[in-house]
């Protein structure tokens, strides 16, 4: 029921973060110094009033009448649930600590009103879907995050990489929102409303088939936000925004949107939605953890990170357990934008005092033997490593437990095939565990690379970068989830969520466990190899045999080259199809018709022109005999009339 008293709260949480978009905006480069902190304490203030507004147990709805369709009314509904409630102090917690972080990072930025201008427009989006009591609503603000990524990628736009990964996010995102339009579309054609309360109580009067591809449609909308295949190549290039960006819009707020629509709509996904849910998911998050083990770039092997463990969420989803993804989306909210910021405070140590040839402040392979030098950032690296890792006594093992759980319980009413789900998980989470290790070792172990250039310096962060990863890696100890450390069904997490019931696969822990200390064994055995993870493997084409302090890592990398990943793969197929099958059926088309028209002519002119001039010859010939016969001679007549006296009797012997 509508709730009146939810208006003030609702205009506060709203409103604030965008008159700070206004204000920053329009007050120019004046407000550079004191832009950080006036953001930062409005979303402390909207941080406030998430929790004093606080009441997960009840519904209170909000809503306006907007315009009216023929007789149709179309109303702005916003709703307040456990949901809501969680994701509010999520978003808000999460701005918070990186709008802190940002105050150093990018303390000398002359352009520091536009870059906060742009998180609270950001923020203003976020907090809107979450709000969202529609999917019209949803869709309104689906676009403004749309619009604020766009602007905090590309806030560097004098960098040509950043504009370009801005316009690939852009693009991509509008695919995918398309056909999150046309699944909202649909269902204002048979039902006439994109309330969740009316879809709940109407989704059973839609047929399953167009029901399943509704549920298609809107999860086209997550395939873009929350990078899923085809439509994740967008992530690993928008880590060339500022870093403090990465860590809110591609760790805990942006990417999380598609896994909370998902939430939101999982009664209207059929079986079969829910299964090509829990496909695609599957496929991101192994090309998401396979692509991390391969990458230099320190913040890309987080992404290809973010990106897996977005898939893994989509796979719980699928196995219709969109509890235990919301449970892993908060947890990763909190570990990953723990490493995005322990990743910046690492650039920011490196970044020479003058301009280096050859030196990237984000490539580990410039990088090794941080940890000393870096002592706090290396702790706080090394316990949210351990989380996403889904180490125990971590909030990630948590939640990945509980998805792992989910997946065997829910193959077990599918057949054996079922369970080729959670083996895939599994070994994911092995890769996680594997590349996790070989990010930790290059960045904080082994030789000191960097020292190959006199201008880089290593050095701890100010206090203000310090304290949101201190506090980001305290929340990533379980205790802040669950009493026990090995069983995620006892969260006052997931009960808060209103999972009634979660069983516990007693072996499960071990098996996971295994799983990790087996890759991190791999992974160990890497770093005591000749070569650790082919870190010279270019060194060792070009065929030296020494491993020197420094090595040109640029050549032959070439780190202007942009291409949409999966997009590139599937039209190098497509090519090949068109050229090997439909070109050449085409061709065969073609010279078949040349061979049929050539017979058909012949046919035409031997047998059809041929049989109209033997009907005239003949009817010719026999009227010239007639015509002879017919001369005025009396023989002649006498002649005819007895050959057919003669023709006549034979006729009738005959019969």
């Amino acid at each position: 029921m509508p709730d009146s008293a939810f208006l003030l709260p609702l205009s506060l949480l709203l409103g604030m973060p965008f008159l700070g978009f206004l204000f920053l905006w329009m007050g120019g480069t004046g407000l550079n110094r004191i832009s950080g902190w006036l953001g930062a304490l409005l979303t402390a203030a909207g941080l406030v009033v998430s929790i004093w507004y606080a009441d997960p147990d009840v519904l209170h709805t909000v809503r306006f009448n907007w315009v009216l369709l023929g007789s149709t009314p179309i109303e702005l509904s916003f709703r307040f649930d456990t949901l809501t409630c969680i994701m509010l102090v999520v978003v808000h917690f999460v701005a918070l600590l990186v709008q802190i972080f940002s105050t150093s990072y990018l303390s000398h930025d002359s352009g520091l009103h536009r870059y906060f201008a742009f998180l609270q427009l950001f923020l203003f989006s976020m907090i809107g879907i979450v709000l969202s009591g529609s999917l019209l609503v949803m869709y309104i603000f689906w676009e403004l995050v749309g619009v604020s990524s766009y602007l905090l990628i590309g806030f560097w736009y004098l960098k040509p990489r950043a504009v370009w990964a801005a316009q690939k996010a852009f693009i991509l995102n509008r695919i995918g929102d398309a056909a999150f339009l046309t699944g909202i579309l649909m269902l204002f054609y048979y039902i006439g409303s994109t309330d969740f309360e009316v879809l709940s109580i109407t989704v059973d009067s839609i047929s399953p088939g167009m029901l399943t591809a509704i549920g298609l449609c809107l999860f086209g909308g997550c395939m873009g936000k929350s990078a899923q295949f085809p439509l994740s190549g967008w992530l690993p290039d928008a880590m060339e925004g500022p870093t403090p960006v990465s860590a809110l819009i591609h760790a805990a707020t942006m990417v999380a949107a598609g896994i909370f629509l998902l939430a939101r709509i999982s009664f209207l996904l059929t079986f079969e939605a829910r299964m090509v849910v829990a496909i695609i998911g599957t496929i991101t998050m192994l090309i998401g953890a396979v692509k991390a083990t391969q990458v230099w770039d320190i913040k890309r092997v987080l992404a290809y990170s973010t990106m897996s463990q977005l898939g893994l969420m989509v796979v719980a989803v699928g196995f219709g357990s969109w509890h235990t993804a919301i449970f892993h989306l908060t947890t990763h909210a909190f570990f990953k934008a723990g490493l995005f910021l322990a990743a910046g405070s690492v650039i920011h140590a490196l970044t020479p005092s003058k301009s280096e040839a050859f030196f990237d402040p984000q490539d580990m392979r410039t990088m090794g033997g941080l940890r000393k030098s870096l002592p706090i950032t290396f702790v706080c690296f090394m316990l949210c490593a351990s989380a996403l890792a889904g180490l125990p006594l971590f909030s990630g093992f948590l939640s990945k437990d509980a998805i792992i759980a989910e997946g065997f319980l829910w193959a077990e009413g599918y057949g054996i095939w079922a369970n080729l789900f959670p083996i895939i998980i599994l070994f994911s989470a092995g890769l996680t565990a594997y590349y996790m290790v070989r990010q930790v070792w290059m960045v904080f172990f082994g030789e000191r690379r960097y020292e190959a250039f006199a201008s880089v310096h290593p050095h701890e962060s100010p206090p203000t970068m310090l304290g949101p990863m201190i506090l980001l890696a305290g929340l990533s100890v379980f205790i802040w989830f669950s009493w026990n450390p090995f069983h995620a069904g006892e969260s006052w997490y997931l009960f808060l969520l209103g999972k009634e019931e979660s069983v516990h696969l007693s072996w499960l822990p071990f098996l996971a466990g295994g799983v990790s200390v087996v890759a991190i064994l791999l992974a160990w055995r890497q770093i005591h190899s000749a070569n650790p993870f082919d870190i010279y493997a270019e060194h060792e084409r070009a065929g030296v045999t020494s491993q020197p302090a420094f090595f040109n890592w640029t050549k032959g990398f070439d780190r202007d080259h942009f291409f949409l990943t999966p997009f590139a793969f599937i039209a190098t197929e497509l090519k090949r199809f068109e050229t090997k099958i439909i070109d050449a059926f085409i061709g065969f088309i073609a010279k078949g018709s040349v061979v049929l028209a050539h017979l058909i002519s012949w046919f035409d002119s031997h047998i059809v022109d041929g049989g109209v001039h033997l009907a005239v010859f003949t009817i010719r010939s026999s009227g010239q005999a007639v015509r002879k016969v017919q001369n005025g001679k009396i023989q002649s007549y006498f002649m005819a009339a007895f050959v057919g006296i003669f023709l006549l009797l034979v006729w009738l012997l005959m019969l």
